[in-house]
């Protein structure tokens, strides 16, 4: 008997992307047992109120940071989508060239809170299983509550430990100057901090 394909998504700015993004990755796949995970930054953000970073950094810091966490294959389809791009339009297309996948969606605690103002949030609902990765342990229950009260009592969790890593506070430490590799260490991968600095990102100019 064949099992069908359980293809996993994990959209967002990665702007830039961080030690928790690829903590995520990992325990997704394990957890859900997926064949593949689709990491795929998002384009023109429709709902951040800041600029964000060239799409061609983004998604090249990206690449760099999941070039070694097995399962995953970043796609650029957001990037290249002409326009505001949303998350059903990506699930629409994944389901028409994977018609028999059983897909998950990968969302954060934060996006999660505001699940209701997506653009068709509903139709999200019926093209793949949402999975909330929760922050902090005190929010599961808030979380839950409203997912099961206004959203949709079919809501997975995904279990992983919490970890004290923000991309605005990333941000705000790289745009005061170069930071010691050993000082960033702990939020950046390598590959994600060198790139970062041979293209002097997210420094403010005067």
């Amino acid at each position: 008997m064949n099992h069908a394909k359980r293809l996993g998504i994990f959209g967002g700015s990665f702007d830039p992307p961080h030690i928790a993004h690829i903590a995520l990755a990992k325990h997704a796949i394990a957890q859900f047992d997926l064949n593949e995970l689709r990491i795929i930054p998002t384009g023109d953000a429709w709902h951040k109120a800041r600029t964000l970073t060239p799409s061609p950094h983004r998604l090249a810091m990206t690449r760099l940071a999941f070039a070694d966490v097995a399962h995953t294959v970043v796609d650029p389809r957001e990037i290249d989508r002409q326009g505001a791009t949303y998350t059903v339009d990506t699930l629409q297309e994944l389901k028409a060239e994977q018609p028999q996948a059983d897909v998950y969606l990968f969302i954060g605690a934060d996006q999660a809170n505001a699940f209701k103002t997506w653009h068709r949030w509903q139709e999200i609902l019926g093209l793949a299983t949402v999975v909330v990765a929760e922050r902090k342990l005190a929010e599961l229950g808030s979380i839950a509550s409203q997912w099961h009260n206004a959203v949709s009592p079919d809501v997975q969790r995904l279990d992983m430990p919490s970890l004290n890593v923000s991309a605005t506070e990333i941000r705000a430490q790289l745009a005061q100057g170069p930071h010691p590799a050993a000082a960033m260490s702990a939020w950046l991968p390598a590959a994600v901090q060198h790139y970062i600095e041979k293209h002097s990102l997210y420094r403010t100019t005067e």
